[in-house]
C-alpha cells in the first residue's frame, strides 16, 4: 500500500436538532445535492484511496443517499454521540492496516475547497499533524488554535478557554490530517475530562506535542469553513453557492442575462458562449453546450442541450431529454426521456415523452405523445422531416415514418408509413340555424328560472 495515499473520514452522524427537521442534517441540500455530497466532492482533489463515512442519526437514510452519489464508500456507525474523537474512532477498523494519511472532514461543512486540502497535504511534508484554521470575524464559540513561533501547541474549546485564549481569533475548523495509524493511537489516549464530558478530536494536538510530534496550522478563508446548523445558515450557504456558480459561469464565457435569477445545481455544466435568460433553473445532471440558448423561465434537469439548440421561454426539460444541434423547444413544452434530432422543432404547447423525433421534423402545437398506459411506458418514433399537425395525439407504441404527416386533431393509433398522411377526424356536419335555436331555448329556460 502506498504510504503517500489518502483516506477520507467524513463525519455524518449528527442529528442537527437546530434544523428542526426529520431529515438528517447532512442530507439537507444546497445546489440540489446533500451537504455531505459537497464535502465529498471537494475531497476528490486528493484522490482518496479509501472513503469512510461515519453515520449515526438516520444512518440508513444517509448511507442510501450518499451511495447514490459515490461508489466505493465504506460506512461505520456511531450509535452514541460522545464527541468528535469518538466519532472518528468508529472508522478505526475500516482503516486498520492503512499506511497513508487520514483527513477528517464534516458532512455539514460543504465548502472546504480542494485547493485548501491540497495545501494541507503539502504541509504534511514538514509536520506530523496538520489542522485547518481560519481567522474569524466573530470567534465566539469556536475552538482557538494556540500557535507559538509557527508551531501549533494546542486547540482549546471556547467553553474551556481562559479569558486570554478567548482573545485569539485563529479558530479551529475541525479538519485534521495526519498519518492514519498515528491518528488512532492519539485518539486512544483522548479523555473526556472537560465541560461537556465528551471526547474531543482537538485534544490530539496536545497529545501529539507531548509525544514530541510536530503540529502546524494551515489557514483558509472563513467562508470555506461555514458549518450548517440552522435553516438560516442553510439559506446563507445556498446563496453563497449560487453566487460562486454564477461567477464561475461568467468567468468561463457564459452569458447570464440576469445572474441573480439563475439557479444552478452542484454539477451544472455550461459551455462557452451559452446564453442563459432570466429566471432559469438548472436541476442536477444538466449539460448545455457552447452556443446554445436557454430562454427565460425554463427549468432543466437530467438533460443535454447541444450547440445551437434553443430552449424556451417557459419550457421544461426532464431527465433523459436530449436536444441535438439546432433543435428547438419553445414555450410551454415539456420533453421527457426523448431525443430531438438535429433541427427538429417543438415550438409550443406540447408534451413529448419516451420518444425519438427525427431530424428536421416539426411538431405542431398541442401535440401529445400518449406514452403511459397506467403500468408501462411506451415509445413513439417520428421520422426525419415528418410534420405533426396541431392537437395530434400519438398513442404509443407508434411509429410515424419519414416525411409523413398527421392532420390537425388526429389520434394516431397505428403506424404511419413513410410519406403518408394520417387523418382520423370525425367528418364535420353543419346543422343550419341550430345554434340560434339552441341559444334561444336556453335563454328562455334561464329567464323562466330567474322569474
Amino acid at each position: 500500500m502506498n504510504s503517500n495515499s489518502i483516506a477520507l473520514v467524513l463525519l455524518a452522524a449528527g442529528q442537527g436538532s437546530r434544523m428542526n427537521s426529520n431529515l438528517p442534517k447532512v442530507l439537507h441540500q444546497i445546489g440540489a445535492a446533500p451537504l455531505a455530497v459537497h464535502a465529498l466532492r471537494a475531497a476528490t482533489a486528493l484522490e482518496p484511496e479509501k472513503t469512510v463515512i461515519v453515520t449515526g442519526h438516520g444512518a440508513d437514510q444517509v448511507e442510501d443517499s450518499l451511495s447514490k452519489h459515490h461508489d466505493d464508500l465504506v460506512f461505520a456507525r456511531q450509535t452514541e454521540q460522545n464527541g468528535t474523537a469518538h466519532a472518528v474512532d468508529q472508522a478505526r477498523s475500516a482503516l486498520e492496516g492503512f499506511e497513508g494519511d487520514a483527513v477528517i472532514l464534516y458532512g455539514d461543512t460543504p465548502f472546504v475547497s480542494g485547493e485548501t486540502l491540497q495545501n494541507m497535504k503539502d504541509a504534511r511534508a514538514t509536520a506530523d499533524v496538520v489542522v485547518l484554521g481560519f481567522n474569524a470575524k466573530d470567534p465566539g464559540r469556536y475552538g482557538r488554535l494556540i500557535v507559538t513561533d509557527g508551531a501549533l501547541d494546542e486547540i482549546v474549546e471556547a467553553k474551556d478557554a481562559t479569558p486570554a485564549q478567548l482573545k485569539v481569533t485563529l479558530c479551529n475548523s475541525g479538519v485534521v490530517m495526519c498519518k492514519s495509524s498515528v491518528l488512532f493511537e492519539l485518539i486512544a489516549e483522548v479523555g473526556n475530562d472537560n465541560a461537556s464530558e465528551e471526547y474531543y478530536l482537538t485534544d490530539i494536538i496536545g497529545l501529539a506535542r507531548a509525544r514530541g510530534l510536530t503540529a502546524t496550522a494551515v489557514t483558509c478563508d472563513e467562508a470555506e469553513t461555514l458549518g450548517i446548523n440552522t435553516r438560516q445558515e442553510l439559506a446563507a450557504a445556498e446563496a453563497a453557492f449560487q453566487a460562486r456558480m454564477r461567477h464561475l459561469a461568467m468567468e468561463d464565457g457564459v452569458s447570464l442575462a440576469q445572474p441573480d435569477s439563475t439557479y444552478f445545481a452542484y454539477d451544472t455544466v455550461l459551455g462557452r458562449d451559452a446564453v442563459i435568460g432570466p429566471n432559469v433553473v438548472f436541476g442536477p445532471e444538466v449539460t448545455v453546450e457552447s452556443g446554445a440558448e436557454i430562454k427565460a423561465f425554463s427549468h432543466l434537469e437530467g438533460c443535454h442541450v447541444a450547440q445551437g439548440a434553443v430552449v424556451g421561454p417557459f419550457a421544461r426539460l426532464r431527465p433523459g431529454a436530449e436536444l441535438e444541434e439546432g433543435s428547438k423547444v419553445g414555450n410551454f413544452v415539456e420533453i421527457k426521456n426523448a431525443t430531438l434530432a438535429e433541427g427538429a422543432k417543438v415550438n409550443h404547447l406540447s408534451y413529448v415523452g419516451d420518444a425519438h423525433v427525427g431530424s428536421g421534423a416539426n411538431i405542431g402545437a398541442g401535440t401529445i405523445t400518449c406514452n403511459y398506459d397506467g403500468v408501462f411506458k411506451h415509445r413513439t418514433t417520428i421520422g426525419a422531416g415528418a410534420f405533426i399537425g396541431s392537437n395530434t395525439l400519438l398513442v404509443a407504441p407508434v411509429d410515424v415514418g419519414v416525411d409523413a404527416m398527421t392532420g390537425s386533431g388526429t389520434v394516431v393509433t397505428e403506424d404511419v408509413p413513410d410519406g403518408d398522411l394520417a387523418l382520423s377526424r370525425v367528418r364535420q356536419t353543419n346543422k343550419t340555424g341550430l345554434a340560434r335555436k339552441l341559444m334561444q331555448m336556453l335563454r328562455a329556460k334561464k329567464q323562466k328560472k330567474d322569474a
